[in-house]
């Protein structure tokens, strides 16, 4: 996989509700083909069922153990570590090469947090900016 197919399934990944979920099919789908998106769908969502029908019925009693709550925090935190290296490399490191870049990430994303605009204008004005960018004398 070249890293245009992987950063091009990435951005479209983001774009929908759980994002992980859609690049895993997306992945195994560019590797294997539609069987390949099938089984990595699959793959991707067993681990969570099995979870869920293993621990259901006492999961509220799960959450009670310190042991438990403490391994639940870690894992989340995990996921937030792996979200934020995965930002960072390949995305960050290969869109962010130049001042400009950095200038419009940072409108882009004080526009989302700060501003609380709704994303679908946060992309159109990634997009134009990312369309003029090139002829900014930055």
């Amino acid at each position: 996989m070249t890293e245009q197919e992987f950063l091009a399934g990435y951005g479209a990944a983001q774009a929908v509700p759980g994002p992980l979920f859609t690049f895993a099919a997306y992945l195994g789908t560019i590797i294997a083909g539609i069987p390949g998106g099938l089984l990595a769908t699959f793959a991707i969502f067993l681990p969570a069922f099995l979870l869920i029908i293993g621990t259901l019925p006492f999961w509220n009693a799960l959450r009670q153990i310190p042991s438990i709550r403490g391994a639940l925090i870690s894992v989340n935190a995990a996921v937030v570590g792996l979200l934020i290296a995965a930002f960072y490399q390949p995305i960050w490191t290969s869109t962010i090469t130049e001042t400009k870049d950095f200038i419009l990430a940072v409108i882009l994303f004080s526009l989302l947090a700060f501003w609380k605009l709704p994303s679908w204008i946060i992309v159109i004005i990634g997009l134009i900016g990312g369309i003029l960018l090139p002829y900014l004398p930055i």
